[in-house]
């Protein structure tokens, strides 16, 4: 019978059967099947080699059994034949127009040698997908609860903190302020400076929690851990180190690649290797000048002397020097507020080491990094002096307004070290506005820019940075040279004085790539989402699904002309 959306087959067939408008090929010759008269009849002198040049009309006749001609038996004998070996294998025709394939094999028509290799094809797949993820581990921690009353100050190390044990690479480390009750804490209340973390080893039985100062450490018991480099004299030694912007800001290490600590041939004898926890917390609730006791300006703090008893100098306006543990700033007058216990929930993301680790190494640049070569029997060598923190003057005051008032500051630093670089971000103070990494020739090799934040919510607190963007280079593509210049940028708004700011860039470097990266070049993305494995096994087991399927879509189609008949090609 006819039917408006294409040819019904009638139930003398194993099931119904739609037949859209599209064109089907018979061998070499086009068949329109369709009630659409006209539409059919663009075909016709294509068909005529097939008999009287059929149309809808014709082949709906067929189907249904009203025809009885040579070319109708053929039609209706390849309807059985396809229904008996693959189920009902058409396109269904919708009402809207819209069409989808329908395509029921009957699993016997294969072999069960073709079975077993889509088999093992789809469990690689899945191993590649979910196997890596699967050997993630992670653990939440919380530091030693810290007490902020309005405008104190929090800068205490912790010299044994809860982490992570074993040969193991890590792969991430976030943490944020909360309260007793767990709930993040917002900056314009208690504003994060900065935390770090750094590894040493202490000797063995030597009890590390009584240390609360690095003042109180016996260097013969404590041997430094530090990363890679490149300043000296036990600055920024650290592996992993955030501030405002901790929340929105990636720290996640792609794979294959991972942080390796705890290796047992690196711990010194006699020595075990332990974890330092360094928070920087202002609390600002009711203070006079936010943005000031932020920035640690010396008059906010009323200091004059470190936190050693030396003077500062005359000309030092504001820094680390001025906002120590227990300084106060200066509050509203008036103001009263409670003292509150806070911690910081630190989050750490780890792998057991085994053989497809690529180990990184952690560099970090300085902006005020005043180094010199230094020549010596072994050759030129550098000496890296890292001052940490800087200050901006106002364009008002230094007659660059024309200039749009930013101030950017360059370095040159010789690299004493080769390799890939696998990620890269700045660490930047409120004002900033953006640091790069360049070669000598003026080429990006990696840039990282600020989030301000645009509400009060944690994690988007306005006027503060929430986020610092991060960069994941396409494995291979940048690659550092022994010896080799890179210029260090660092950029800030001066349109007013800031104190104390940070030019800080850290990167992470591969001394040599994966095996399978050294000819396949694939990009990697930020999140863990996108592993390099789990794309190479998924195209691997697409590519064999596809050949099976089309072995055996062959198989059916050769044994259908076997039986002298040729295939309506879908």
């Amino acid at each position: 019978m006819n039917s408006a959306n294409g040819c019904v087959v009638d139930s003398t067939l194993r099931s119904p059967i739609k037949v859209d408008r599209e064109m089907k090929g018979w061998g070499q010759k086009v068949l329109m099947v369709g009630d659409n008269g006209d539409r059919s009849s663009r075909f016709r002198p294509q068909l005529k080699e097939m008999g009287d040049g059929h149309c809808s009309p014709h082949l709906d006749r067929c189907l249904n059994f009203e025809r009885s001609d040579e070319w109708c038996t053929q039609t209706q004998r390849w309807l059985k034949l396809s229904q008996k070996r693959s189920g009902t294998v058409l396109y269904e025709f919708s009402e809207d127009s819209s069409f989808k394939f329908l395509l029921h094999w009957k699993m016997k028509i294969y072999n069960r040698g073709q079975l077993l290799l889509v088999g093992i094809l789809l469990t690689l797949s899945l191993q590649a997908i979910w196997g890596k993820e699967n050997k993630i581990k992670t653990a939440v921690f919380l530091s030693p609860k810290f007490e902020l009353g309005p405008g104190s100050v929090e800068n205490r190390y912790y010299y044994d903190m809860d982490f992570p044990k074993g040969h193991i690479a890590l792969k991430s480390f976030n943490g944020e302020v909360i309260d007793e009750a767990g709930n993040p804490v917002p900056l314009h209340e208690t504003y994060l400076h900065h935390w770090v973390v750094a590894r040493y080893y202490a000797r063995k039985g030597v009890d590390v929690s009584k240390f609360n100062e690095s003042k109180k450490l016996h260097r013969s018991d404590y041997i430094s851990g530090r990363n890679s480099g490149i300043c000296q004299g036990g600055v920024l030694g650290q592996y992993f180190g955030l501030g405002s912007e901790t929340r929105r800001t990636a720290t996640h290490v792609p794979d294959p690649y991972g942080i390796e600590v705890g290796n047992p041939s690196e711990i010194p004898s006699g020595f075990e290797e332990i974890w330092l926890l360094n928070i920087h917390a202002i609390d600002t609730r009711g203070v006079e000048d936010r943005l000031g006791c932020t920035e640690c300006r010396c008059d906010l703090y009323n200091v004059t002397e470190d936190e050693y008893g030396r003077p500062l100098r005359p000309d030092y306006k504001g820094g680390l020097s001025c906002c120590y543990d227990r300084t106060q700033c200066r509050l509203k007058q008036g103001f009263e507020g409670v003292r509150r216990t806070l911690y910081l929930r630190y989050t750490v993301k780890w792998v057991d080491i085994d053989s497809s680790i690529v180990p990184v190494k952690i560099y970090i640049f300085d902006i005020t990094d005043s180094w010199k070569r230094s020549g010596n029997s072994t050759g030129i060598n550098a000496e890296h002096h890292c001052k940490v923190e800087y200050d901006v003057e106002s364009c008002s005051t230094t007659g660059l307004a024309d200039d749009g008032c930013v101030d950017t500051k360059r370095i040159s630093l010789d690299m004493p070290f080769g390799g890939y670089v696998i990620y890269g971000v700045a660490h930047q103070h409120s004002g900033g506005s953006g640091s790069a990494l360049y070669r000598e020739n003026g080429q990006l090799l990696c840039s990282s820019i600020p989030t301000y934040g645009e509400g009060e919510e944690a994690g988007n607190e306005a006027g503060y940075i929430v986020g610092m963007s991060t960069c994941y280079p396409q494995p291979g593509t940048v690659k550092i040279s022994k010896g080799e210049t890179l210029i260090l940028e660092s950029n800030y708004s001066s349109i007013g004085h800031h104190t104390g700011v940070m030019g800080l860039f850290y990167i992470l470097v591969a001394d040599a790539l994966p095996k399978p990266m050294r000819t396949l070049r694939v990009v990697v993305q930020t999140q863990d989402s996108i592993i390099l494995l789990t794309i190479l096994w998924a195209a691997v087991a697409l590519m064999g699904v596809v050949t099976v399927v089309a072995v055996a879509i062959r198989y059916q189609l050769k044994h259908e002309r076997e039986d002298g008949y040729e295939a309506i090609m879908m």
